[in-house]
């Protein structure tokens, strides 16, 4: 009773207009207070509409408020007010007409209207009216995202008024963008709905796709005769022409009442067995059954006494099936708007189309770009050496091990990035100098020897990181920059790693041009590499140049190492995954050329994503076909796309 004066009290301090004001919403709530006590989904419905639809100023906020469950309540007198707890435990209560304070008031001596998860999404579709119109563009954005979830018939006309003042051009696009959506579902007018699906034609959203292919649903429909003119046909259906034989034509007839149904083997067991007399079945005797000949023989002498209805014969069953039309109608009876519909889809499936090729594009791209990445080093110890060294990959994997220990020390993950892509090219540098310097310069131009020594510093340095860092995973953070994908359209997108990886490949590939092609170690190398003798008779130092060359291609892979353990595990056996396509790429593309490494790259990126994009649910078998395609190649091809040419491919 004391919160009831007090709300008494108050109230007559407001003036009149106010008081006006509150009777108004007051009476609205007062009517629908029952439901709103209730606050059940199932009825809660005529009460929200009541409120959104009054005009009310004061309407908007007792929907918010009564969505964020600040709607309280009076008992003494059931009059709604929405309030603020204190944290003191007390209710704040505040008039809807004017925002005006009433005073603090016991927690305990209120009712709080607490609406479910239900009502809250009920409340919400019915501000979307009020929030097209608010100030706060964010407020609009998810008014917007409101009405793409749950559309209704209801939300047009508000959508289209509020265009006219909307000042966004971002935010009114959007607007135009859900009214069209909206005009082709619930708009009356059919001239409005085709204008509306024509300028969703080159949008190929799959929210479009999906209000526009409902449009074009359809049921089968049989008449009697000719099919009717003002009839939407999607299309016609011959009996006994493609998949739509004459049985499912006549059983469909059946189905309908239209037809009596055929004699089945159940219905003909009954009926002979119902007319059994004396071991005959129409003087038909009954041991004579066994045969199927003789069981229709006795049926017909059933039906030719009137004792059972008559067998159906083809040419009775295509009497009856010439006697009625079967088509695919579609549930839209315009069918200006179908014809909108289709031609729109059209459009939009064949934009899929080209977005898919580009996407498939895109993936090829990233997947050579990868490859090449992993490749590039070799390519120099292997396509310019001429050495086999099995111990690449684990120089990738080194790079990206290096990189998880820059990241222990450095927790900035830019910073540690940009750190650890020249320390993992040191790191791998010094590995390969001291390699070559203890291994591989024992073994120019002894192939096989080069082979099994360099698998077993592969064995030995899998077995070191393994003593190191342990068998489990270990991680390798992107920063938060490279998270997320460059997303184009609902069709079309790539991830910033890989577009960050492809933009590495294609640095690498012009450093190592630069250094090929303006720096004395470029022009040793090639000296080097096309006749050794002659370069050693020249004054330049073979082993050198051989120690400094490998030094450069391990630093390589180093890098690399880094690159692909931002979104690869990063274990002892990293390596394994890229050493055979980094071969692969080698000796397809053309050894002894970064050209030709870039070919292999390209073509292998490109052919295994298409076999992939063919089996989508079998990457194991893209493989397979993928190492076969480059047997096959290599046989007509065995110098590569790029081969080499002069004294350098005689060697």
């Amino acid at each position: 009773m004391r919160a009831f004066l007090l709300i008494f009290f108050a109230s007559l301090c407001v003036p009149a207009g106010a008081l006006a004001q509150i009777s108004d919403i007051q009476a609205i709530l007062q009517e629908n207070r029952a439901l709103i006590e209730e606050s059940s989904r199932r009825s809660i419905e005529p009460a929200i509409a009541a409120i959104a639809e009054s005009g009310l100023p004061s309407a908007q906020t007792v929907l918010q408020r009564w969505q964020a469950k600040e709607l309280y309540q009076t008992p003494d007198d059931g009059l709604f007010y929405y309030g603020a707890a204190l944290e003191n435990g007390m209710i704040r209560l505040f008039r809807f007409s004017d925002g005006a304070q009433l005073g603090d008031f016991d927690s305990a001596s209120l009712a709080r209207i607490n609406p479910n998860s239900g009502i809250r999404a009920l409340i919400g579709s019915a501000l979307v009216r009020f929030q097209l119109d608010d100030p706060d563009p964010q407020r609009r954005r998810d008014a917007l995202a409101s009405l793409q979830r749950n559309p209704a018939a209801e939300h047009l006309a508000p959508l289209r008024a509020s265009l006219a003042g909307e000042t966004d051009p971002e935010i009114r696009a959007l607007k135009t963008r859900v009214a069209a959506l909206l005009t082709l579902r619930y708009d009356p007018d059919t001239q409005a709905r085709i204008t509306a699906i024509s300028s969703l034609g080159a949008d190929i959203s799959l929210d479009v796709r999906a209000a526009l292919n409902p449009l074009l649903a359809s049921e089968l429909v049989v008449v009697e005769g000719e099919i009717p003119a003002t009839a939407n046909v999607a299309r016609e259906l011959v009996p006994g022409r493609g998949a739509f034989t004459v049985e499912s034509a006549y059983q469909i007839l059946v189905d309908n009442g239209l037809a009596a149904p055929r004699l089945t083997p159940e219905f003909l067991r009954a009926a002979l067995e119902q007319n059994l007399s004396d071991g005959m079945v129409a003087d038909v005797p009954s041991a004579a059954l066994a045969d199927p000949d003789a069981r229709l023989k006795a049926y017909d002498g059933l039906a030719a006494a009137g004792l059972v209805p008559a067998r159906l014969t083809d040419d009775m069953i295509g009497a009856t099936i010439a006697q009625y039309s079967f088509f695919e109608n579609y549930l839209e009876p315009s069918g200006a708007v179908t014809d909108a519909v289709t031609e729109a889809l059209g459009a939009i499936e064949f934009r899929v189309g080209m977005n898919k090729a580009l996407d498939l594009t895109l993936d090829a791209l990233s997947l050579a770009s990868i490859l090449f990445l992993a490749a590039i080093g070799l390519a120099i110890t292997f396509g310019v050496m001429g050495v086999i060294n099995m111990a690449h990959g684990e120089f990738i994997m080194m790079g990206a091990y290096t990189g998880y220990v820059v990241q222990l020390f450095i927790s900035n993950y830019t910073l540690s990035i940009i750190v650890a892509l020249p320390a993992a090219f040191l790191v791998t540098f010094a590995a390969g100098v001291a390699m070559e310097r203890l291994v591989i310069r024992w073994l120019y131009n002894r192939p096989l020897e080069t082979l099994l020594a360099t698998f077993g510093v592969s064995i030995a340095l899998q077995q070191l990181a393994k003593n190191i860092f342990g068998t489990q995973a270990r991680p390798l953070t992107a920063p938060g920059w490279l998270d997320g994908a460059w997303i184009v359209n609902d069709v079309l997108s790539i991830s910033y790693i890989r577009i960050a990886i492809f933009g590495l490949a294609l640095m690498l590939l012009a450093v190592f041009l630069f250094i090929m092609k303006r720096t004395r170690l470029g022009l040793e190398t090639r000296a080097v590499t096309q006749n050794a003798r002659m370069a050693a008779s020249m004054g330049i130092n073979t082993d050198r140049v051989n120690m400094l060359t490998f030094g450069l291609g391990s630093g390589i892979a180093g890098l690399a190492g880094v690159a692909i353990g931002l979104f690869a595990k990063v274990t002892s056996e990293l390596g394994n995954d890229y050493i055979v396509q980094s071969f692969m790429t080698v000796v397809v593309g053309g050894v002894g050329n970064i050209w030709g490494a870039l070919a292999g790259a390209t073509m292998i990126g490109f052919f295994q994503k298409s076999v992939e994009w063919l089996n989508p649910s079998n990457t194991l078998a893209a493989q397979t076909y993928m190492i076969i395609f480059i047997i096959i190649f290599i046989q007509f091809r065995p110098r590569g796309i790029v081969a080499l040419r002069g004294r350098a491919a005689g060697d």
